[in-house]
């Protein structure tokens, strides 16, 4: 269900029907007596702790089933990979915090005393653990407010890449560009960060209101005597062949929200800069500014007496 450099080993389905009818076989053994030796006193508190815990821990493999089982089920939904995510991390919680409560729940008689137990743990350690919690928060707010979900591509700051993992505690992205590469290709690096970086730093989602597009431009630079109108043109037929040939289901009619524009701007260097805007998926930034360039210079190569590139005294 996602794509996380972690790979967890769980119990099957199977395996957990098998332990919880172990443990309930014990269960009822102890409480036919199975357990009682001649010296039946000493072994009455024997039998009665494994009654209990056989029980509980029962309990609590039944909540692992009903939890794997939940997971499985959300893994075949038809929602988006990030929501998938999102589901599967909340079932594991309440599973976690019905786990706590049930264990709790055994070693103290009174059930009102487990949650007075659990409530002075939480305040305890809310005071030592104050980073975690706020970034566990910051998970809250992640899951229910959505700014970035697995599979998005984000900004952090100076880093860029596809979020793989958010965790309770922590978000893990992997990283495009980076100190080693010029372009939007995955640089092979893992970057995590504190969830909580999101209630204080800028986050930038490349997955906005246009999905699954951003804008991008890519500029050719000619000379003042070029044909302004044949080079817009040329720019505009490779751009739209290219968007044509990559996303042919989409709409390319006269109302497409994803048309292509020209224009031109002044080279500080006293040339001309024909600039070409277009939506691009953010993981094909690189490989979308190829296709066009690949196209569009033979084209404007071909008539020279239209075109003339920033050369010698053309500059």
């Amino acid at each position: 269900m996602k794509n996380s450099p972690k790979k967890e080993r769980r119990f099957q389905i199977p395996s957990y029907i098998i332990i919880i009818l172990l443990l309930l076989i014990v269960h009822f053994l102890a409480k036919a007596g199975v357990f009682i030796s001649i010296e039946e006193v000493t072994f009455k508190g024997f039998q009665s702790l494994v009654r209990k815990w056989s029980v509980t821990i029962a309990v609590v493999y039944i909540i692992l089933l009903l939890r794997t089982i939940l997971e499985k089920l959300i893994s075949k939904m038809d929602q988006a990979q990030g929501e998938r995510y999102n589901l599967s991390r909340i079932t594991r919680l309440v599973a976690s915090i019905l786990i706590v409560y049930i264990v709790l729940s055994s070693l103290f008689a009174n059930p009102y005393d487990s949650l007075a137990g659990l409530g002075i743990a939480s305040l305890v350690l809310g005071f030592a653990l104050q980073a975690p919690i706020t970034s566990f928060i910051a998970w809250l707010y992640i899951v229910f407010r959505r700014p970035y979900q697995v599979g998005d591509r984000i900004q952090v700051n100076d880093h860029k890449g596809d979020v793989v993992e958010i965790s309770y505690l922590d978000t893990i992205i992997e990283e495009c560009s980076g100190d080693y590469l010029q372009n939007d290709r995955k640089s092979g690096r893992l970057i995590h960060f504190p969830n909580s970086t999101i209630l204080t730093d800028r986050i930038i989602n490349y997955e906005g209101p246009q999905r699954p597009f951003i804008w991008n431009e890519t500029a050719v630079q000619i000379a003042y005597t070029s044909d302004l109108t044949f080079v817009e043109e040329c720019l505009k037929t490779a751009t739209e062949e290219d968007f044509k040939k990559e996303y042919p289901n989409l709409n390319h009619g006269k109302n497409n929200p994803w048309e292509s524009s020209v224009y031109f701007r002044v080279n500080e260097r006293a040339w001309l800069e024909a600039v070409v805007s277009y939506p691009v998926q953010p993981y094909d930034t690189t490989g979308r500014r190829n296709r066009i360039l690949k196209t569009v210079l033979p084209m404007l190569n071909k008539h020279p007496e239209k075109v003339q590139f920033p050369e010698g005294s053309l500059r």
